[in-house]
């Protein structure tokens, strides 16, 4: 046997195993670049993330409101910080990851490229957006790689928090007047469609979703997440007396699941191709931010250098 197909044999023991691998461990050079995709995508969806819930940030209805809101964008950034960390395990620098996005060679979550207008907004997202991302990120616990999977631990421990945080603004909205409730119910239009859409193309029209799952990156396929979304998401609006905007939605006594409406795939691919709502606008704000730091990162460099120095006499 040759030391390349033993090296492909203790892989895939491993992850028939369902052993980690480790960063030092032997992989496939595929498996490698299909992780450096998904994580680095998954750390830029958190960064780019923070800037629909800053524009609220100095127009939020109450200091307690504004404090809870600086904490949830912290943890956003904290959160990218533990996914870029651990995409660095595969060789993959920081400045290589964040320079594909700038160049557009790298994605982010599509749901990002949509505009927060109302402080309900807020509310829909924290609801809506991180409701869908702990549906995935819990089965991303078990994902094959260990630095990826011990991230998730802490990330999903946080999302949960910032899941509730946004359903209670909407609960709040609610019990407010008319004209509340009424903003609630347009934010939660607004944002559901594109929600759905977070989990990506249906399993057979997926590029990466196969392959991850054989590899086991991947615990879940893009359908049946979207549905435990669905399943645990409606009745939360119905407690609340917020509509679900599909017509087609409707419980399936036989499934065991709600039915729901097609979603508009052309959306799809115009906001994650680069055409949403403010795509350009989230890369240049990313940039200017990215550029303002430049000072930050050159001091660190120096710092560390003379640090060496000094080691060195």
């Amino acid at each position: 046997m040759s030391e390349a197909s033993s090296l492909q044999d203790f892989f895939d023991g491993k992850i028939a195993a369902e052993e980690k691998i480790e960063p030092k461990d032997w992989m496939p050079e595929a498996y490698r670049k299909n992780l450096i995709r998904q994580m680095s995508q998954h750390a830029h969806s958190e960064v780019i993330g923070m800037q629909p819930e800053g524009n609220w940030l100095s127009r939020a209805p109450t200091l307690e409101r504004k404090s809870v809101l600086l904490a949830k964008i912290q943890d956003e950034a904290g959160h990218g910080l533990y996914l870029y960390s651990a995409t660095e395990t595969l060789g993959a620098s920081r400045e290589e990851l964040i320079d594909a996005l700038h160049e557009g060679r790298a994605k982010y979550a599509s749901i990002f490229n949509y505009p927060s207008l109302t402080w309900a907004d807020i509310g829909a997202i924290g609801w809506l957006v991180d409701g869908a991302a702990i549906v995935n990120q819990i089965s991303l616990q078990r994902t094959s790689y260990g630095p990826y999977a011990r991230a998730m631990v802490r990330i999903c421990k946080e999302e949960s928090f910032h899941q509730r945080q946004g359903y209670q603004i909407m609960v709040a909205l609610c019990a407010g007047d008319d004209a509340q409730k009424a903003m609630a119910q347009d934010a939660l239009d607004r944002w559901w469609w594109p929600s759905l859409m977070m989990f990506g193309p249906h399993d057979g029209e997926s590029a990466h979703s196969a392959q991850s799952m054989v590899w086991k990156i991947k615990r879940a396929g893009n359908d049946e997440l979207r549905q435990k979304f669905v399943d645990q998401t409606v009745p939360q609006a119905d407690i609340i007396g917020l509509r679900i905007p599909d017509a087609d939605l409707k419980w399936n006594e036989t499934r065991g699941h709600y039915d729901f409406g097609a979603i508009d795939w052309e959306e799809f691919s115009r906001v994650i191709s680069g055409n949403g709502p403010c795509n350009r606008q989230r890369l240049a704000t990313h940039r200017q931010a990215h550029d303002n730091g430049a000072w930050v990162r050159a001091a660190v460099q120096a710092y560390t250098a003379r640090q060496g120095e000094q080691a060195d006499e």
